[in-house]
């Protein structure tokens, strides 16, 4: 790997760090305030809100700037974010400014590993980036937990500014003023991403070009036999995996009675497993094969189904496991796979522009769908059952999806394999 590879993954590592630890101290923010539990719900789609919203601009920025500025510029946005949460702005408007963030950041981070790497690396690459991305998932909520908890809460609130006044006065509030030194770390090593030679390409224009070019990427990546394929794939996998944090949050506490602090151990479990799945689908998978792990899809939603019947920590830590490797062996390959064909349809930046698009208003139906599932009183248990039934059923039709391409369309899909296969940039 070139020396600039592992720059991006320490300024991965701390930005994704502050994302995760933020997000448990939001739910904690607002369970402390007394907010209603369908607020809680609603954190994860307001997250993903901009991510839809700006989708059409953020790839075209990410190709017009270089890309280390753009994941600079983005950490000081969520450093905004936060600093909105803790000077009275209501929890739900602030994390959405901090997906602000987050949606300018993305299409830059993964964008720049097609610019500095060649295809017969990527895969590698995703494997290290997603690996490293569920390391700091495992940190972040697990130090998330720390800091609203018991033991480090009051060392936190006990520190002071003499003669300054902070208005911090709880534990929420001090973990959110600490986690703004992780994205200060993060945009420092941004500072020393290299500028790679892929030239930047300019802006489309108005904003109506901007999202007219938008719709035309999306709607080439949605038409290649194999994008459509990937892009169904990882959107599905990433609407799961973006609200299974809130979901194991809500039923650790339904199922074993654990505090915000003790249920963050466990969203720290199903990224252990993710993070396993990850390691491994780098060192077994090909790009060539990555379509031979849709099943996986499917035993995900039956798996999110079995959660109910679990009321053992003991049982439950394997299972989560389980649970997150199948979707770390199932992204990596077709991650790698969608960055390739979209790399070679459009620039990367609106590749992943696209791709963050499609996945993050898959989050934000999904979210969307389990918190009116929560404000209409459904249970965590009769709300975990639906939201299975919905990916399973979701991946089996993408199964059938791929396997109709395969009979009708054989010759061109074995030709985009081959390349896949054999490109040697």
């Amino acid at each position: 790997m070139k020396k600039g590879f592992y720059t991006i993954m320490a300024a991965q590592f701390f930005s994704s760090l502050a994302d995760n630890a933020l997000f448990v101290a939001a739910v904690e923010l607002l369970k402390t305030s007394g907010a209603a539990e369908w607020q809680r719900a609603a954190l994860v789609p307001m997250f993903a809100l901009f991510y839809v919203v700006l989708a059409p601009f953020v790839g075209a920025f990410a190709d017009f700037i270089p890309k280390g500025k753009v994941m600079f510029i983005s950490n000081s946005i969520k450093v905004v974010g936060c600093l909105m949460m803790l000077f009275g702005t209501h929890p739900l408007m602030s994390y959405a400014i901090v997906g602000l963030g987050a949606a300018a950041y993305s299409p830059a981070k993964y964008g720049i590993l097609t610019e500095l790497l060649p295809p017969s690396q990527l895969v590698k690459a995703n494997g290290w980036i997603e690996g490293l991305t569920i390391a700091s998932i495992i940190l972040g909520v697990l130090l998330g937990g720390q800091l609203v908890g018991p033991h480090v809460a009051p060392h936190l609130l006990a520190l002071d500014m003499p003669g300054v006044s902070t208005g911090i006065d709880s534990a929420p509030e001090a973990a959110i003023a600490s986690i703004i030194l992780l994205y200060v770390a993060a945009a420092l090593f941004n500072l020393y991403i290299p500028r790679t030679d892929a030239p930047l390409q300019p802006l489309p224009g108005t904003l109506m070009e901007m999202v007219r070019d938008f719709r035309t990427c999306n709607r080439r990546l949605w038409r290649d036999k194999l994008g459509q394929i990937s892009l169904a794939t990882t959107t599905l996998f990433w609407g799961v995996s973006g609200n299974l944090r809130y979901i194991v949050l809500a039923w650790s506490a339904a199922a074993l009675g654990y505090s915000t602090t003790q249920a963050s151990s466990l969203v720290g479990v199903v990224a252990v497993g993710t993070a396993v799945g990850a390691v491994i689908a780098s060192v077994w998978m090909r790009l060539d094969q990555a379509t031979k792990v849709i099943p996986l899809g499917i035993a995900m939603g039956v798996l999110v189904i079995g959660m109910n019947f679990i009321t053992n920590v003991w049982v439950a830590a394997p299972f989560l496991v389980l649970l997150g490797g199948l979707g770390g062996y199932l992204v990596v390959p077709m991650n790698a796979l969608l960055q390739h064909r979209g790399h070679n349809l459009m620039g990367a930046g609106r590749s992943i522009a696209v791709q963050n698009f499609n996945e993050q208003a898959c989050i934000l139906g999904l979210g969307a769908f389990y918190t009116v599932l929560t404000k209409l009183g459904v249970s965590a248990f009769g709300a975990i059952t639906m939201f299975g039934l919905v990916v399973a059923g979701t991946m089996w039709l993408i199964k059938r999806w791929h396997a109709r391409n395969v009979v009708r369309h054989r010759e061109e899909v074995e030709q985009l394999l081959a390349l896949a296969r054999s490109d040697p940039h």
